[in-house]
């Protein structure tokens, strides 16, 4: 049995790596995560950990001292066990408990051989990021205390805390799966499920209440036996004496508890992956009745032809059956949790983020289907673009598209975001307007810099869904079509050209070098040319869409 877990865990392990090596922009939002997570934490504890190790070190810790060593050691470390539980659950429920190739896995070797492989793949993709983070601290705190037990205890405690963590976010995780795949009057609504649940999230995070709930659990949780474990490390603090029978407690705790999770995911796992997923026809019903009833909408009107319809409705019910195509949509919001949490802090919006919010909206308008009209075609294209469907019809409807979904959230954003920020009432309806109008330009302008920079082949969201998405080519031109004019709109608004040339002089002169100086004149001209431009690229984005779908040559 030992054996075939860890061949198991091999697989996986080497399976996952290869997953993110081989996908340059998954393995820089890695990085880029791990430097933003473990990278200030890092560089304090290397500052700050040498000199309290030699004060440590210096003297003898008084009774206070070492009661509050005590509280924060096994306060901190309950809470990191709570957390490294919540990231294996919402991992499992992703891509840990959706197995590569299950038919191969579980038909090869026992369900027990492939839990225990699983459990110690994820345990040693943790390992990875967590271990060399903690052996740095742990060398940086030893060298100033004189003594190479913090580089002992110190790993140690971590493999601890992952060899119980994983197995019981394995468990729940599989359990929440099940519910959410499988379990029909739960599977139904798991869109909702998952949207309320990351709304409430990240709520709960730039509201403060995230701060509140960790803090009372840092607090509860010291005497428990979450807290335990804590002691381990107490071990490698010169003059420090813990508690005995804390360290014996979590070693029997530590192998119950990973025992006894294990025992209970072979069965849980079993029942997952043998079971039949939930089958929702109902959500193919309301997505007819739902297309029957926006194409009726449009035939109404009188104004829009029937091809155009078809596009428009097919563009609107794709997206909607698989609406992880649209995780790229969401990316920019996660720059705005910090700007969140002051607004709820100031009571109201500032000016600059009611702008920043509606040129977002207009943003997303020409993101949602207009940013990959060739690419998003997928197997159909060569039926597409050899039909009677002319390229004026096909991008057209996708541009209607964009502007039903668009418009009227601009409307209801810019509306909100205009009575709740301090604008006056006569900036309140330009903003308004000016959003409404950006929902509809924004989508001619990304059909025209999608269709020269399409993408045609998926992309991997998670290590098992794949999707098409625009190129990053596309995505980053577009962005900056949209961005450049606005900053340039800006800058004329403020009258801010003498501004910016003082500051480029400024800087110029404690610089290095030729001092250089913008003038004022080539300022304004650029701002001016940047934003007519800008004013004038939906027209030209959108005749070249057009071209490009009537002359597109498949090889």
């Amino acid at each position: 049995m030992a054996v075939a877990s860890a061949t198991v865990a091999t697989l996986e392990l080497r399976r996952t790596i290869r997953a993110v090596a081989g996908n340059r922009t998954r393995l820089l939002m890695m990085v880029a995560v791990a430097l933003f997570a473990l990278g200030p934490i890092t560089a304090v504890g290397v500052l700050l950990l040498p000199t309290l190790g030699e004060e440590v070190a210096a003297g003898a810790i008084s009774a206070d001292a070492a009661a509050t060593v005590t509280e924060y050691v096994t306060g901190g470390v309950a809470v990191v066990w709570l957390f490294l539980v919540f990231m294996v659950v919402t991992r499992t429920i992703t891509t840990v408990a959706d197995v590569d190739e299950p038919a191969f896995l579980l038909l090869s070797t026992s369900t027990r051989n492939a839990v225990v492989g699983v459990v110690a793949a994820e345990a040693a993709l943790f390992a990875i990021f967590l271990l060399p983070v903690t052996v740095v601290l742990a060398v940086a705190f030893a060298s100033g205390a004189g003594t190479a037990l913090p580089v002992l205890v110190a790993p140690l405690l971590v493999v601890l805390l992952l060899v119980t963590a994983v197995p019981v976010g394995f468990l729940v995780g599989v359990w929440a799966r099940h519910l959410l795949t499988v379990y029909e009057p739960i599977a139904r609504y798991r869109t909702l499920l998952f949207a309320a649940f990351w709304i409430a999230y990240f709520g709960a995070i730039t509201t403060g209440g995230f701060d509140t709930v960790m803090s009372a659990l840092f607090t509860q949780l010291q005497a428990s036996p979450l807290g335990w474990p804590g002691h381990l490390l107490a071990l490698g603090i010169p003059g420090f004496k813990p508690s005995t029978t804390g360290i014996a407690g979590a070693l029997a705790g530590s192998a119950l508890v990973a025992g006894g999770a294990l025992a209970a995911a072979v069965p849980s796992a079993q029942r997952h992956w043998f079971a039949d997923p939930a089958r929702t026809g109902d959500d193919e019903i309301a997505d007819e009745t739902f297309s029957d009833r926006l194409a009726g909408l449009l035939s109404g009107t009188g104004t829009v032809s029937r091809p155009v319809r078809t596009v428009t409705v097919t563009a609107i019910r794709r997206t909607k059956r698989a609406p992880i195509r649209l995780a790229y949509v969401g990316y920019p919001l996660l720059g705005a949790l910090g700007f969140i949490q002051q607004v709820v802090e100031m009571g109201t919006i500032p000016p600059f983020l009611s702008a920043l919010l509606c040129l977002y909206v207009a943003w997303a308008a020409g993101a949602l289907f207009t940013l990959n009209p060739l690419g998003d075609l997928g197997p159909a294209l060569p039926a597409v673009v050899t039909s009677t469907l002319t390229g004026r019809q096909a991008i057209r409807g996708r541009v209607l598209a964009g502007a039903l979904v668009g418009v009227p959230l601009a409307l209801v954003v810019s509306s909100l975001v205009g009575v709740v920020s301090p604008l006056s009432l006569e900036r309140t309806p330009v903003l308004i307007a000016a959003t409404a109008v950006g929902a509809v330009a924004a989508p001619a302008l990304a059909t025209g810099i999608g269709s020269a920079f399409p993408r045609f082949g998926s992309v991997n969201v998670t290590n098992n869904r794949e999707a098409v998405m625009p190129s990053k080519t596309a995505f980053v031109v577009y962005t900056l079509a949209i961005a450049l004019p606005a900053i340039a709109a800006t800058v004329l608004y403020l009258d801010a050209p003498d501004a910016i040339a003082g500051i480029v002089a400024a800087v110029s002169a404690g610089t290095p070098g030729p001092e250089v100086t913008v003038p004022v004149r080539g300022i304004t001209v650029a701002a001016w040319t940047v934003l007519v431009a800008g004013l004038i690229a939906p027209l030209v984005s959108y005749r070249y869409a057009v071209e490009r779908f009537d002359w597109y040559a498949l090889e």
